[in-house]
């Protein structure tokens, strides 16, 4: 015990934890310099009663959601998309920093609270996208939610039937054309799914062309409810995301 304590030390003084979003040297793993945490912009869920979308005011629907429902029952994020937010995620995805969905997951967690009996369930991805990436980042951030909040986590009750396009360069349109009929439920999943509310976990939200496709399936298979929560929001209809 005290060979692997002296070890511990050793390798901490050698390498020693670092901020996630410069480099600079922390007190602990999982952590944000003063400076990059300050960078983040924070969304603290006083929004649009239907998509989230920052109005200023709770309890609001924006006129969006007035003019066509989300099919989902809310959208929870934890951080506008861009600068700092941006570079996790591309960082996560691209430049396989796993580690980052644990940090991304711990500051996330705060959303789920007054969820207890949610099943999280990540969007999946088509397994020729898994099998080129190596992983699915949805399923990393609801496996660190799942450890941070006690939260149940089922990846294998959705489906992704097809592949699709890359959603980045799509109008929010051909978006949701393009997922349409995507998801599905498998026939062992409706069980488990059936009058639960789900928080379906995701990295960045822009359209919500995906949340919207994949809260069609989960509720035709019995879900009571589904709430979107994700890592980012794009605040504007522009860059990439679902």
């Amino acid at each position: 015990m005290k060979l692997r304590s002296i070890i511990s030390r050793v390798i901490a003084f050698a390498l020693p934890p670092r901020c996630a979003g410069c480099g600079m040297i922390v007190e602990q793993d999982d952590e944000l310099c003063a400076p990059c945490w300050s960078a983040l912009d924070f969304l603290d869920g006083e929004g649009c009663a239907s998509c989230g979308v920052p109005m200023g005011q709770p309890g609001l629907i924006c006129g969006r959601c007035l003019q066509s429902p989300p099919d989902h029952d809310g959208a929870r994020a934890a951080v506008a998309y861009g600068g700092l937010a941006r570079d996790l995620v591309v960082r996560l995805k691209h430049g396989r920093r796993m580690g980052l969905a644990r940090l991304m997951a711990l500051i996330m967690a705060r959303h789920a609270a007054g969820m207890r009996d949610a099943l999280l369930v990540p969007v999946p991805l088509h397994r020729w996208r898994i099998w080129r990436r190596g992983f699915n980042q949805s399923m990393l951030l609801a496996r660190h939610l799942s450890a941070r909040t006690g939260l149940a986590v089922d990846a294998q009750v959705l489906t992704r039937r097809k592949a699709t396009p890359m959603l980045g360069p799509l109008s929010a349109r051909q978006r949701a054309k393009a997922v349409k009929g995507v998801f599905a439920v498998s026939p062992e999943g409706r069980p488990r799914i059936a009058g639960r509310h789900i928080l379906l976990v995701d990295d960045v939200h822009t359209s919500g062309a995906t949340a919207n496709a994949c809260a069609k399936a989960l509720k035709r298979a019995g879900a009571a409810s589904v709430t979107l929560l994700c890592w980012a929001r794009v605040l504007q209809d522009e860059g990439p995301g679902n």
